[in-house]
C-alpha cells in the first residue's frame, strides 16, 4: 500500500501559521481527533486542546520531544512545527525580561554564594531585579538541560511515576511545562521539584559575567548521612 502523502505545513509565501492553527488544520485534513494526537504524543488531551486553542504557548524547540511525535502522527515535515513555533514565540517576546517572584528569588539566592547573593540583593534594589532575571534564565538553562534528558528515558519516567503514585502522562506533562518555564513563571514547586535537588551552589563573577554552577549528585539512600558530591561547570554569558 502506498504511503500517504506528507501534509504541506508552511505556505510558500507569508508568515508561518501558528502551531495551534497548523495542528487543527492538519487534524481536520487527516480526519483525526485531538485525543488521538494526545495519545500519540503521550500528553493529556487538555495539553493538546490548549495548544490548539492558543491557551498554551508552543513549547520551545530543543527543550521538548512533542514536535517529533506530532510531526510523525500528523505526517508533517520534520521541522515544520518547530519553524512555526519559533516564529510564533519570536513575535510574542516581551521587550524586557521579567524576573522571578520575590519568594522564588529568595530561594534562588539561598543557593547562591552568600557574598554574591548580598551584592545581587543590593544591586537588585537599584535595577528592579533585571540582573537577577537574566541570571535566573541562565540557571534555568542549566536545570532544564538536565531535566530534558529525562524525557528520553521512558522506563525511568514510568518507574518514577509509579513511585510517586502519579500517572505517567501526568508526570510527562509536568516535565514539559517546567521545560518551557521562564524566570517569571518559575514557582516554589518548581524550585522544590527541579532546581534545589540539582543545584548545590551557584555563583557569578560579576565583572567577567561567568556563571559557576555546582551540581548535586545523588547517592543511594541506604548509605547513611549523605555528603553530596558536586560537579563544577562554568557557563559564560551567551
Amino acid at each position: 500500500m502506498a504511503r500517504p502523502a506528507e501534509v504541506k505545513a508552511v505556505p510558500a509565501t507569508g508568515r508561518p501559521p501558528k502551531v495551534g492553527e497548523l495542528v487543527k488544520k492538519t487534524l481536520r485534513q487527516l480526519q483525526r481527533s485531538p485525543d488521538e494526537l494526545a495519545a500519540a504524543v503521550q500528553v493529556s488531551p487538555e495539553y493538546v486542546n490548549d495548544l490548539i486553542a492558543g491557551r498554551r504557548r508552543p513549547p520551545l524547540p530543543g527543550r521538548t520531544d512533542v514536535y517529533d511525535r506530532m510531526a510523525s502522527f500528523l505526517r508533517l515535515g520534520r521541522h515544520a512545527l518547530e519553524t512555526c513555533a519559533l516564529a510564533e514565540r519570536t513575535a510574542a517576546v516581551p521587550e524586557t525580561q521579567r524576573g522571578p517572584t520575590p519568594e522564588v528569588a529568595e530561594r534562588l539566592l539561598a543557593l547562591c554564594e552568600p557574598a554574591t547573593a548580598k551584592t545581587l540583593k543590593r544591586r537588585g534594589a537599584r535595577d528592579g531585579g533585571a540582573e537577577l532575571a537574566q541570571l535566573t534564565q541562565r540557571l534555568l538553562d542549566v536545570v532544564q538541560g538536565l531535566v530534558r534528558r529525562m524525557l528520553d528515558d521512558q522506563i525511568g519516567l514510568r518507574i518514577a511515576a509509579a513511585e510517586h503514585g502519579v500517572p505517567y502522562v501526568g508526570l510527562r506533562v509536568r516535565l514539559l511545562e517546567f521545560l518551557d518555564g521562564a524566570p517569571d513563571t518559575l514557582t516554589l514547586a518548581d524550585m522544590t521539584e527541579h532546581v534545589t535537588p540539582r543545584i548545590a551552589l551557584w555563583d557569578v563573577d560579576l565583572e567577567a559575567d561567568v556563571l559557576r554552577v555546582v551540581l548535586r549528585t545523588h547517592e543511594p539512600r541506604n548509605r547513611g548521612r549523605r555528603r553530596p558530591n558536586v560537579r563544577r561547570g562554568f557557563q559564560p554569558r551567551g
